[in-house]
Order: structure tokens, then C-alpha cells, then sequence
């Protein structure tokens, strides 16, 4: 009976601490979906050529900007470059799960621009580094905007902002791992914020490669890069992307309060594989090698551990694996 009300306890605890505002990635708890659907909202999505700038603030080494640029390079590759299950049939799920029934449900185009849309396909279009802390290294959100704008996000296109270890964020580790928005009034462009956890919360922003902070302590998964802050990145990175490319303006695809959305990623968040429950991640993928648990092939012989997708049909969260 106590095993059950601890159960209970801290289902009641994921739902209230799921989403506070549109866009954010939270925490790594486990959210069931709530009963209403997923929707379209009539507003813009991104399609097309999708151009992602990349803005590192703070200091990364090769090797850990590697990670998430390999990640970005997995994003626009053909379906069979990489062994299934790969990153580009997660990327190809976003476009048959939302993207292509933007004009059904929306009898306008609903893409930027205008027109079909058309099959999502991710460019990396350039890097910007910020090693200084030209801002400082207590950051509020109303800041991003302006360092999203530095990475010169095309229209249409995504600004990454990818913050570092031992930068602090407004919100981040209390409420949120990442988050996204408009980089400006009318520019056409969205900004998705990330950032690095290892140090400040890994417990919580970069689960299940880290012993949780909260719920079942299960022993933490080994990370497929060996680096547990730039592997949680990735996690976050692929769930705010999803989030800005499905819902980049707060009028896309989301379910729940605008201003407290949860979306394509969101909606699923602590599933990465079949069977997942709270503390328990899925059944995954183990490297016989290193012995890392992942989900998804990518670029350059990379593995990444990325979030399931809510499937709005079914109302059920799809993983790869």
C-alpha cells in the first residue's frame, strides 16, 4: 500500500511541475498525456529548408561542440545514411506526425511562407562562439532573443543557443532544461535555448545519464559520447527543436494553455523507449562495446538517446525503439 501511495505521490508531482510556459523543455520526469488532444492551432510551422544557426556561449571544447553539431548533420540526412533506428526517422516522424497535416487542418498552407509544406530539412548554416560571456554569466530570458539574433537566423530558420556549464540561465534546473520563442516581433526566424547541465543540475536536465534527483533511484545509463552534460544537451536540444519547428510562434501545434504548452516532445517527456515508466527510461539499445544505451544512429558513427514524439492519432508517445 505504501509502495502504491509513493507511486501516486510522485505522479501527482511530475503533473504539477510538466509545463510553465510555451516552449519550455522541463525536467526529465516522465508526463502522461493528458486526455485532450495535441492540436493545430491555424498558425506558422517551419518546413521546407530549414536553416539552423548555432550560437555557443561560453567555453566548449571541440569535442563537445562535435556532439551536437554530428546531431545537427544526423537532423538532414537521407533515411538510409545511418542503421535504423536513426536520427533522421525521428526528424521524418515530426514531418508525418505534424508538418504534412498543417495544410489538412489548417486549409492554409501554414508553413513560413506560405504554400505546401513541404518535407523538413535541416541545413547548418553557420557557428558563432561567444567565449568571452559578452553578457555575463547570469542570464535572464528576455536576454536570448538578442544572443539568438547574433547567430544571424535566416527566416524560416532556428537559432540554437547553446549555453555553458557554468552559465546560469533564468529558470534553468528550478524549471527548465531548454526553452524556444520568436527572436523577434514579425522576423520569421525562432530561437531555441539549451543548456549545459553537468555541473548545475545533471540530475535533473540530463536523466537518465545521471542518478535522478527525485522518484526511483535507478543506476544511471552510461552516455553514448561519454559526456554526460553534452549528451543531456542533446536530448533537450532535439525537444526544443521539435518544438519551434512544430509550434516556432505559439500558434502551431500544442495542447494545453498557449502560454503553458506542451508539444510534439514535450508531451512525452522522461520516454525514450517501449515499456518507459517514471525512473524507468524504456527499453533500449545497449552498446556492446561501451555499454551506452541509446535509440538512434546518427551522423559519423554517433548513437544519441532522443525523446519520444506524441502521435496526435493515436494519443500514445512513439519511440524508435
Amino acid at each position: 500500500m505504501a509502495k502504491k501511495q509513493s507511486f501516486l505521490l510522485l505522479m501527482v508531482l511530475v503533473a504539477s511541475m510538466a509545463v510553465s510556459a510555451m516552449g519550455d523543455r522541463k525536467l526529465m520526469y516522465l508526463v502522461k498525456p493528458q486526455p485532450n488532444q495535441l492540436t493545430y492551432h491555424n498558425g506558422v510551422v517551419l518546413s521546407g529548408d530549414i536553416p539552423v544557426s548555432i550560437l555557443w556561449y561560453g567555453r566548449f571544447t571541440p569535442a563537445q561542440k562535435a556532439v551536437v553539431t554530428d546531431f545537427v548533420l544526423s537532423l538532414a540526412a537521407p533515411l538510409q545514411a545511418a542503421p535504423a533506428p536513426s536520427v533522421s526517422q525521428w526528424w521524418s516522424s515530426i514531418h508525418r506526425l505534424y508538418l504534412s497535416k498543417a495544410v489538412a487542418i489548417g486549409k492554409n498552407g501554414g508553413s513560413q511562407g506560405g504554400g505546401a509544406v513541404k518535407n523538413a530539412r535541416v541545413v547548418l548554416s553557420g557557428q558563432v562562439s561567444d567565449e568571452g560571456f559578452s553578457l555575463g554569466k547570469s542570464l535572464k530570458l528576455s536576454q536570448l532573443p538578442a544572443l539568438a539574433a547574433r547567430a544571424r537566423p535566416a527566416k524560416g530558420g532556428v537559432a540554437l543557443v547553446l549555453t555553458a556549464q557554468d552559465v546560469a540561465v533564468e529558470g534553468f534546473c528550478m524549471s527548465r532544461c531548454g526553452t524556444h520563442g520568436p527572436v523577434s516581433r514579425g522576423g520569421g526566424a525562432a530561437y531555441a535555448w539549451v543548456g549545459n547541465s553537468a555541473t548545475q543540475c545533471p540530475g535533473q536536465c540530463a536523466w537518465p545519464f545521471h542518478q535522478p534527483v527525485y522518484g526511483p533511484q535507478a543506476p544511471p545509463l552510461v552516455p553514448p559520447s561519454g559526456d554526460v552534460g553534452m549528451d543531456g544537451m542533446v536530448i533537450n536540444v532535439a525537444s526544443v527543436v521539435a518544438g519551434a519547428v512544430t509550434n516556432p510562434f505559439g500558434d502551431g501545434f500544442y495542447q494545453g494553455e498557449r502560454g503553458a504548452a506542451l508539444e510534439a516532445a514535450t508531451a512525452c517527456t522522461g520516454v525514450y523507449g517501449k515499456g518507459a515508466y517514471p525512473g524507468y527510461a524504456g527499453d533500449l539499445l545497449v552498446d556492446k562495446a561501451t555499454g551506452a544505451s541509446y535509440n538512434a544512429h546518427g551522423a559519423h558513427g554517433r548513437k544519441y538517446l532522443l525523446p519520444a514524439l506524441f502521435d496526435p492519432d493515436t494519443s500514445a508517445c512513439s519511440t524508435l525503439v
